[in-house]
Formats: C-alpha cells, structure tokens, sequence
C-alpha cells in the first residue's frame, strides 16, 4: 500500500523569480489599503495590511530558502537574479513592517485627523502603491524607464512628508493641530516605505544595465531634479 509523500516540491530559479513578484504584488495590496483606510475613514480596512504583512513574512522565509539552494546550481546570470530577489524581497518585507506600523497608528486616531492630513497621507500611500506596482514591472519587464519612473516618485513623497513636518513641528500659522504625533509618524513611515521602494528600483536598474542609477542618469545627462520637474508636469497634465 503506498502513502503519499508530504515533501515539498523542490523550488527552481522561475519559482524564486515568481514568488518575488508575488511579494510586490502583496506589498502593493497593503499600501492600496492604507490609501484607502485614510481616504475613506474605514479602518476595517486595515485588517488587510495585517493579513498582507503576514503573508510577506512567509515569502521572504520562503524566497530565503530557495535561493540558499540554487544559487551554486545555476548560471552566473540566473544566480545574479536570484540576489536580486533576494535583495527585492528584503526591502518589500520591511515596507510590509512600515505599513502595519502606519496602520497601527492610524486606527487610533483616523476619525480625528484633519481633512489636509488626510489628503497628503492618502496622497503618500497611494504614491507608495503606485511605486511598487511600477517596481514590480520594472523587475519582471526589466524596464529601467520604469525603475526611474519610482525614482521620480519617490520625491513626490518626500514632499509631502515635509510639508506634513513643517505644518505640524514648525506651525508656522500658530494654527492648533490634531493627532500631531501620530501623523508625523505616519508620515514617516510612509516616506521610508518610499526609500525602500526606491531601493528596489536601484537594485533593478543595476540588474539590467550592471551599472547603478547615477550611471545611468549620467548616461542620460538627465539630472535627477529635471526628473522630478518633469514628472510633476506630467501628473498635473494628468490631473486635469
């Protein structure tokens, strides 16, 4: 009489990469939640970054493992992948933290926030969401334009963090605020999910080309200030 065996099937190199892209995929789910438990008010929302935490924990043990495998038993170029995967889920594992963490906080206190609060937070998360969706693509595609595009993104969320710093720390107006300490924490921790969503786009970048990005960027003699004025243009062009 035989018994089915309980072992896992062994993961191969296509099975690191897809899991990977998992991983961006549920990172992008968690900061679509967080963008709209703020723009919405509904912190039921919230149980999904938990959910979506929880589930890139297991993919970093998961992509951990299979890497630790193959990367002796592959080819020079797919080993190179396979630290880039490993590299891409680290950094989606920690924006997995700074989301529950953002989360966290903000149940507490969503009901009591100010409306311009909740503009530049829902405004931050939903940037952080559509920067993983297009450092997903940018690692799947293996499209610079696209990993650049993440980094034109990312200054956009360090702007609103700083204005949220300046309205609520320096206050210029004298005006009274609320919830201060938790929406500067929020904001921070939207701003640092930002950087390791610009990490991934770094490491892309240096996947495909072997360079990093200032190699690039001078290869474009395309300062990365022009950058960031013409992707402002075209989301106001796009906003209208």
């Amino acid at each position: 009489m035989s018994t089915a065996s309980n072992k896992q099937p062994e993961m191969d190199y296509r099975g690191v990469v897809n899991l990977t892209i998992r991983a961006c995929q549920i990172a992008q789910a968690a900061a679509s939640a967080s963008a709209q438990a703020v723009a919405n008010g509904s912190p039921d929302i919230l149980d999904n970054v938990r959910e979506r935490e929880e589930e890139l924990d297991t993919l970093d043990r998961e992509i951990n493992e299979g890497v630790t495998a193959l990367i002796t038993q592959v080819p020079p170029q797919e080993a190179r992948e396979l630290l880039a995967c490993l590299k891409l889920v680290i950094e989606l594992e920690r924006i997995g933290d700074l989301l529950l963490g953002f989360s966290n906080r903000l149940r507490s206190c969503v009901s009591r926030l100010d409306r311009q609060d909740v503009r530049d937070l829902a405004s931050m998360a939903a940037t952080v969401e559509r920067m993983v969706r297009d450092g997903e693509q940018a690692f799947e595609k293996r499209d610079t334009n696209l990993a650049v595009a993440v980094l034109r993104a990312d200054a956009e969320v360090d702007r609103l963090r700083n204005l949220i710093v300046v309205r609520h720390i320096e206050n210029p107006e004298g005006e009274r605020r609320q919830e201060s300490f938790h929406v500067v924490f929020m904001s921070q921790a939207l701003e640092r999910a930002g950087d390791h969503v610009k990490n991934m786009a770094e490491e892309v970048v240096h996947l495909v080309t072997g360079r990093s990005v200032r190699h690039l960027l001078r290869a474009a003699d395309k300062p990365f200030e022009n950058m960031f004025v013409e992707y402002m243009r075209r989301r106001d062009a796009f906003k209208r």
